[in-house]
């Protein structure tokens, strides 16, 4: 889509510094729960005395600097440390295990990881050092690693010490004290073209791949969003999805730092702390998954705070139910826009305006971003669908990723040689020019050859009362291939009985799409970043019949 809306050859360190000169005293960064606030100014010191430190500990321009922490006060100084000495800065997600965790750092080639000391269930300081035994006996700096052979160093986010570890206060330090000329110098040498962020995939269809994303890619996909939700310098974003996912480095804080507002931050999501940061801080705009809008509107107290300063905001990660966005712009005074896209293409591909009538920007995911191309393409003949026509959703523009980290075979199956990034997702494009996202090609339920859109079902099913959230999947059937499957989570006090269901299902949607399989559970698996992973509900699926001792035929 062509358009009058620029593209900006910045990069993020520009985009930091542009603002420290023009708005010194604005607030960049603020965390309400401690009253911690980051002015412009303030920010961009602290970033160069990092990226001095930095430095000083041997990292260098194309070195992968690893963040594995949750959205803790120093995860942004990081990254734009890394965006000012030409570092790639690696996020890492929070709930990685074990393995998760040292398959990443030996496939990106990892110089340096930054960590706190974890999460509730992961100790991130045991973990690291089970990975780097070589760790506790090695001098800071000097680490050499058989498996990893380009790591050099750990850093520990915070004042701790640990054993062969830096921590953030002692880089600070070193860098406050350290020349400005070789980091002037490499700020000068820095492309807007080069790669500044590496997203690992999720890796449910194989193992995870490294998406090296630019400064263009991400601040001008941010700068958009940002645009078309009609940001000013006067927003200020509560941001509480993590920053490792591309939802929270991009959409939120690309958004900020391109239009010079405030990031008002959740370290760990918890529906209270979102909930009093709005009202403290006077947020004009919320971004959310569905499930932590539906935690935020099901808190006991939330009849207690003033949400009448939100105007917008975006949900987004997972398909979204229209019910659940038509609550949220009644009780949470906002304009729910929807942007559809992936890691790959930085991440938004099509948004929703705010102008746009409730019925588009909660039906569907609105229309493609300015300088991109997004076409809906067979998935057999590779020829563009017509209006109305489902295929694959694909994208073309500024905001493909470069490709997968050392990975050129990926890469080629992914991009195809009209330059089109394939999705993986089916929808298809109406008559007004809007996107509608059907789902999945691999989540669509083929039953005894009838090909079944588990969005559809879900939609039906959010207007049962009592249906707090649904979600369909797939149960493997001998006689049909598959079975469609409901999960219900219902809402508080609802008694629903899987005959409910199927008798509000009889005669409004098609016979083999009424669900055989009705399961109530209390939650959903999620990815760290808050999304549902379908493939696992097939597999909990299957437990959970096996327990009440119903067949699968």
């Amino acid at each position: 889509m062509e358009s009058n809306v620029p593209l900006f050859e910045l990069t993020l360190g520009q985009w930091l510094e542009k603002w420290a000169r023009e708005t010194p005293d604005k607030e960049a960064v603020v965390y309400p729960d401690r009253d911690l606030r980051f002015t412009y100014a303030q920010l961009n010191r602290r970033v160069d005395d990092l990226a001095k430190g930095f430095l000083e500990i041997g990292v260098s321009k194309g070195d992968h600097v690893g963040i594995w922490a949750t959205n803790v006060p120093d995860w942004l100084t990081i990254l734009y440390a890394c965006a000012k000495i030409g570092a790639v800065c690696v996020t890492v997600n929070t709930s990685y295990k074990q393995s998760e965790l040292e398959y990443l750092c030996k496939n990106s080639d990892m110089h340096t990881l930054c960590i706190i000391n974890g999460t509730r269930d992961s100790d991130y300081v045991e973990m690291t050092y089970r990975m780097l035994p070589e760790l506790k006996s090695c001098e800071r700096g000097h680490l050499k690693s058989e498996r990893y052979p380009y790591m050099r160093n750990v850093v520990f986010i915070g004042p701790e010490k640990y054993r062969g570890m830096y921590n953030i206060p002692e880089l600070l330090l070193l860098g406050k004290s350290g020349p400005d000329g070789k980091l002037s110098g490499l700020k000068e040498s820095i492309s807007c073209h080069d790669v500044v962020n590496m997203q690992y995939t999720s890796g449910t269809t194989g193992f995870p791949k490294g998406v090296m994303l630019t400064h263009y890619n991400i601040a001008n996909n941010g700068y958009l969003t940002g645009e078309h939700m009609k940001f000013t310098d006067r927003d200020k974003l509560c941001c509480c999805v993590p920053l490792f996912h591309c939802f929270g480095v991009v959409l939120a804080t690309m958004n900020v730092l391109t239009h010079g507002c405030t990031q008002v931050m959740v370290e760990k999501f918890d529906p209270l702390v979102v909930l009093a940061s709005i009202h403290k801080e006077r947020c004009t705009a919320l971004y959310g998954v569905p499930t932590m809008f539906i935690a935020e509107l099901n808190h006991p107290m939330f009849d207690m705070f003033d949400l009448s300063s939100l105007r917008t905001g975006i949900m987004a990660g997972s398909l979204c139910p229209v019910e659940l966005m038509r609550k949220v712009e009644d009780k949470m005074f906002m304009k729910v826009t929807s942007v559809y896209g992936l890691t790959e293409t930085s991440p938004g591909m099509t948004h929703s305006r705010i102008e746009q009538c409730f019925e588009e920007r909660c039906e569907t995911v609105g229309y493609e971003f300015e300088h991109t191309q997004v076409a809906v393409l067979d998935p057999v003949t590779g020829k563009e669908c017509g209006i109305g026509v489902q295929g694959e959703l694909c994208n073309k523009g500024y905001n493909n990723m470069k490709g997968y980290y050392k990975n050129p075979q990926a890469t080629a199956e992914t991009i195809d040689g009209r330059g089109f990034l394939h999705s993986g997702d089916l929808g298809y494009r109406d008559e007004k020019g809007n996107f509608r996202v059907t789902g999945r090609i691999k989540d669509m339920i083929i039953r005894g050859g009838e090909n079944i859109y588990p969005r559809e079902i879900e939609e039906f099913l959010y207007h049962l009362k009592g249906v707090k959230d649904v979600q369909v999947a797939g149960i493997p059937s001998e006689k049909y291939g598959e079975e469609v499957g409901a999960f219900i989570i219902q809402e508080p006090g609802a008694d629903l009985h899987e005959s409910d269901v199927r008798e509000f299902c009889k005669g409004k949607i098609a016979h083999y799409k009424i669900p055989k399989y009705v399961l109530f559970v209390e939650d959903y698996p999620l990815t760290g970043s808050g999304k549902i992973q379908k493939f696992k509900l097939k597999e909990l699926g299957l437990r959970l019949l096996k327990a009440q001792g119903t067949e699968v035929i």
